[in-house]
């Protein structure tokens, strides 16, 4: 069950973040003056539709994108000086030019999208990829203002042992009727508690407490936690153990022969719990920032990361921890956070961070500068607006709009491209999974 509630949570939060992509064109675009007739999250069959205005908004059967349909896309035939379609690239072109036309009402040419200058055209086509970089942003001030990440371990008590567990038995060992009892546990001490202060002293830090009882092994000493908001004293005597010596990095040190070095000290039985520490404000932009250029490497190489990811596939090779992964990855990264035995908070923050990094990733891949992806579009923009600077500085006739509908046969190459991949990545997804 907690497998799908985060299942459920990624998919949800997923489809706010398509819908909100797509508000991110259509506000712009309607306070432009363009007519957006259609406001859809997925694709394929239509689910469910409503029209309000001139806009017909819905939920369609696919949730894998989403789309607005601006009026106007392309220029008609007439603005772009009627170019004979010689070739199935020109009919394709025609064909586009002709079905963008057709949705213009009469007398609302100027309505049309084709017509926006090119700021405008930026502002409508970079809408929805900088409104996925502001969810991201919002997502992790939530995480990392609100929640607040792990920051080593706290001087709560996540477990406490019931018996003292030989230090080479193995980590999940379970206690047996020959094994002596723990003595955090035969104190009274349980989980949940915080320790306030150990034989006198206050306790600041776990590693504190760690070096305090390893000192006071055989001896009965005070120790005070705070219980449900009150203060509990009870005495404790940790047993003197074989523990292992740990090094700087937190891990066990091994003598010559790869054996785990032990010495005798005082032992209690408990373990701590992970601290969790709020971050300042100034964090979360940083955080989007370092995970944005990191995203742009990945988008860099993505040709490689997919031929990679078809070899390990086809060729029943172990998935790289590193590779891309789709829809059917992401949603089983949120399952896997649900089913872990973490805290519910900590749960909260995981599912989070993961859907900041998607939003970013959402960000960057569209930007791409191919069609039918917004960067496809914010290039063609561009393009138009560089020919009419060019223009005006070399003092000659403003040139007509760029005819975008060249682009279509590019178009529809890519979205062939991208559904293969998509298919690849469900494919890899179910059969050679990544974990966490």
């Amino acid at each position: 069950m907690e497998f799908l509630v985060g299942v459920l949570i990624v998919v949800v939060v997923l489809l706010l973040s398509i819908a909100l992509h797509e508000v991110g064109h259509m506000v712009p675009a309607k306070r432009f003056g363009v007519r957006v007739s259609h406001y859809m999250v997925g694709f394929g069959p239509t689910l469910w539709s409503r029209t309000k205005g001139e806009t017909e908004y819905g939920l369609k059967a696919i949730p894998l994108g989403g789309f607005v349909r601006l009026v106007g896309m392309y220029p008609p035939d007439e603005a772009v000086g009627n170019p004979p379609a010689r070739t199935w690239v020109g009919r394709l072109a025609r064909d586009a030019r002709q079905a963008s036309a057709e949705e213009i009402r009469p007398g609302e040419d100027h309505r049309a999208f084709y017509r926006l200058s090119t700021p405008k055209k930026l502002v409508v086509m970079l809408g929805g990829p900088v409104m996925n970089l502001l969810i991201a942003v919002v997502l992790m001030v939530v995480v990392l203002v609100g929640i607040g990440i792990p920051s080593g371990q706290s001087t709560t008590l996540e477990s406490v042992s019931q018996c003292v567990i030989p230090a080479d038995a193995p980590a999940d060992r379970a206690c047996t009727d020959g094994d002596e009892p723990a003595p955090g546990a035969a104190a009274g001490l349980r989980p949940g508690d915080t320790v306030v202060s150990y034989d006198g002293t206050t306790v600041e830090s776990w590693e504190q407490l760690t070096d305090l009882i390893r000192a006071t092994g055989g001896e009965s000493v005070p120790v005070v936690v705070e219980r449900d908001g009150a203060q509990v004293t009870l005495s404790v005597t940790p047993v003197v153990a074989e523990r292992p010596v740990i090094g700087e990095d937190g891990g066990p040190v091994l003598d010559a022969d790869g054996e785990m070095k032990t010495v005798p000290a005082g032992f209690l039985g408990v373990t701590a719990a992970q601290a969790i520490e709020r971050q300042p404000w100034s964090e979360a932009p940083e955080s989007v920032a370092s995970a944005t250029w990191q995203t742009i490497g990945v988008v860099a190489t993505l040709p490689t990361k997919v031929a990679d990811l078809a070899r390990s596939t086809f060729a029943h090779e172990e998935r790289d921890q590193n590779s891309i992964v789709g829809v059917v990855g992401i949603a089983r990264f949120g399952g896997e956070i649900g089913a872990a035995d973490l805290p519910f908070s900590v749960k909260i923050a995981g599912w989070l961070q993961m859907l900041a990094m998607l939003n970013v990733a959402l960000f960057v891949f569209n930007l791409i500068p191919l069609p039918p992806l917004d960067g496809g579009h914010v290039a063609a923009a561009l393009w138009e607006g560089a020919r009419r600077q060019v223009a005006r500085l070399r003092g000659q006739p403003r040139p007509g709009p760029f005819d975008a509908a060249k682009l279509v046969p590019l178009a529809y190459t890519v979205f062939i491209l991208l559904g293969a991949v998509g298919l690849l990545l469900v494919y890899a997804d179910i059969v050679n999974p990544i974990t966490i």
